[in-house]
């Protein structure tokens, strides 16, 4: 099995390259531009590996991709590759546009004469698995969970670049009959994770004695996914599922922020004490403009059509992450020099 995989050196691409290089056995091209959120220290453990190979490409770039791929000749792409950071793309929405919305059209379309060139059989068994958010749904009331039909209402710039390549992908499926699958997931967490999002930048502040910064009242609520959960769904997917159906991957494990800071400082209250209790560094900050309340996924379809389950708890899981974290200075360290924990996305008074 060949697989091309792009984004592989992000937090969730690397764990699918380690699953299915180290678990699978397969085949990896993993093709990625190198932005500031990938870093190549993420797949120590399968460098060197003849079956495991890597291109700097950026997926905008047609003439690159286009080559790669009839090199590799892949039997599946995944497509990971995007900006991911709510955040930046309030500040900064045009990299979100260019990489989300055009890269993902250079991808489909590069797959797509790939594809058609293909002899029969091996055209058949071709899969092309558009990986996306349930950040595309909006926000949830208190009540209900996001189903695979509900309509999509996105509230950032960084939701609505990852909504219109959700459409194209699907709309590559209906009009060229592309064997295409989308997969939206919750919130994934866990090793190699980069520090400006949440669970990392809570434990790194935390060792470090820097504020907690929690937006608002800490109450928006998020559904959690381990992220090497995500990564054997996301094989699975590819695998077995329908083509031109949609997949949601989710954890079923709803936090509020607040509950996820609090649960982080009391692990590392028993792993790392000193100094008094970490809860003691949590400082609420000015809300991020157009902020979801909530998010949660039904996972139903997943688990019943494919036999999927999530194998961690939170609690499980956030253990396994704080520890890592812990063990793993020679990773994080290099990345905090670049990105110290500073605030993004603050509009700038008048502007929002």
């Amino acid at each position: 099995m060949r697989v091309l995989v792009t984004g592989g050196a992000g937090f969730i691409g690397s764990a699918v390259i380690r699953h299915l290089v180290l678990e699978k056995g397969y085949e990896v091209l993993n093709i990625d531009k190198l932005t500031y959120a990938g870093t190549l220290t993420s797949l120590k453990s399968v460098e060197g590996k003849r079956s495991y190979r890597f291109y700097k490409i950026d997926i905008c770039d047609a003439a690159a991709v286009s080559s790669a791929i009839s090199t590799f000749g892949p039997d599946r792409v995944m497509h990971l590759a995007a900006e991911s950071h709510v955040d930046r793309s309030i500040l900064g929405a045009r990299q979100f546009v260019e990489t989300n919305i055009l890269g993902s059209f250079t991808m489909l379309e590069c797959a797509r004469e790939y594809w058609a060139s293909l002899e029969r059989r091996k055209k058949e068994a071709f899969r092309f698995l558009h990986v996306s958010t349930d950040e595309v749904y909006g926000s949830l009331g208190p009540d209900g969970l996001f189903s695979e039909t509900m309509p999509y209402d996105p509230s950032s710039p960084y939701s609505a670049s990852k909504a219109a390549s959700d459409h194209l992908a699907k709309a590559w499926a209906r009009t060229y009959d592309m064997p295409v699958i989308v997969s939206n997931c919750s919130n994934n967490y866990g090793p190699f994770h980069f520090p400006e999002k949440l669970i990392p930048l809570t434990i790194l502040n935390a060792l470090e004695g820097k504020s907690l910064p929690i937006y608002g009242s800490g109450a928006n609520i998020r559904d959690w996914l381990y992220v090497e959960d995500h990564a054997r769904a996301l094989d699975l997917i590819a695998e077995r599922g329908r083509v031109g159906e949609t997949y949601n991957v989710g954890g079923r494990n709803e936090r509020s922020n607040i509950d996820v800071v609090k649960r982080i400082c009391a692990i590392l209250d028993d792993l790392r004490p000193g100094g008094g209790p970490h809860e003691n560094l949590v400082r609420f900050v000015t809300d991020r403009p157009g902020h979801d309340a909530r998010y949660a996924i039904d996972a139903g379809k997943l688990e019943t059509e494919l036999g999927w389950k999530a194998q961690e708890s939170f609690e499980t899981g956030i253990e396994k992450t704080v520890r890592w974290y812990l063990d793993n200075e020679w990773w994080w360290a290099p990345l905090r020099q670049g990105y110290d924990g500073s605030r993004l996305g603050l509009l700038k008074a008048g502007a929002g």
